[in-house]
């Protein structure tokens, strides 16, 4: 994993999971704002799977066991899209949180991949 972009997704994923909780705290619905983080989320972590199969053919390798990087990222990557197809199935300020707290629980699974691809020691 690159770092700095590894940085911008946490961001990303942190940013898009407060204004979601808090516009459902709020009781407000799902709206253009908060399924545009979580859109955005799920772009980025595309971007994160091409990344990963390129990197250990350019000799980037992971450091820990590739099986449980792989399905943090295939997770991580499942999580934003239902989230938002949840939200939009069910109209509800709670959907709102659904997907707020999907983005959030994201956030800290990309900062476990990190972990795994760079800071195992032997």
């Amino acid at each position: 994993m690159i770092l700095w972009y590894t940085v911008v997704q946490i961001v990303v994923a942190v940013l898009a999971g407060l204004l979601a909780v808090a516009f459902g705290l709020a009781k407000r619905p799902p709206s253009d704002l908060t399924m545009a983080g979580a859109a955005l989320l799920g772009v980025l972590l595309l971007a994160q799977i091409v990344m990963a199969i390129v990197a250990p053919l350019t000799g980037n390798d992971p450091t820990g066991n590739p099986y449980e990087f792989w399905a943090y990222l295939i997770s991580a990557f499942i999580l934003p899209p239902v989230a938002i197809l949840w939200a939009l199935l069910e109209r509800s300020r709670w959907s709102t949180v659904v997907v707020g707290v999907a983005c959030l629980a994201v956030a800290v699974m990309l900062y476990r991949m990190h972990v795994i691809w760079t800071v195992q020691l032997a």
